[in-house]
């Protein structure tokens, strides 16, 4: 990936809504330039969309937690991230190594609506649960720091 897109990644990855005339502000090159990179950055699947940060205090979600999963019957299907797919409260579904087979990151309005949920994933995916719950979120959302691909320094060079 070149300079400019890593450029023009950062930027939108901190502010997704930004213009195309202030990322061509940003980047130094012209709008229409700029808006060609950005079409040809999503067309190869390097931005994948656009999405607002919520605040899950303001719409009745304040709890937030992290469930590890792992199959009660070993040999049964990995199928857990299908039977789990209809439970809105489920934010992400991480397939992870070592013990557990997956991490869920979910949402909840209270303790007794996460009781409820972690009953739920019980009895849909047929698995055994350990749940963190979030205290706080010192930061989240942080853009990525995209670096330089080893080849493209030895071809500057």
């Amino acid at each position: 990936m070149e300079e400019i897109d890593r450029r023009i990644v950062t930027l939108l990855a901190t502010d997704g809504r930004m213009s195309f005339t202030d990322l061509a502000k940003e980047t130094g090159l012209s709008v229409s330039a700029v808006h060609q990179r950005v079409r040809r950055l999503e067309k190869r699947g390097v931005i994948r969309g656009y999405a607002a940060l919520v605040d899950y205090d303001e719409i009745g979600l304040p709890m937030t937690a992290f469930v590890s999963i792992k199959p009660i019957d070993p040999s049964a299907p990995d199928d857990a991230p299908e039977r789990l797919s209809h439970l809105t409260a489920i934010e992400a579904c991480h397939s992870v190594a070592g013990d557990e087979s997956y991490i869920l990151k979910v949402r909840v309005a209270s303790p007794l609506a996460l009781e409820e949920l972690l009953q739920q994933i019980r009895a849909s995916a047929n698995v055994s649960t350990r749940t963190t719950v979030v205290l706080s979120t010192p930061y989240d959302y942080r853009s990525p720091v995209i670096e330089k691909e080893p080849e493209e320094d030895a071809a500057e060079g």
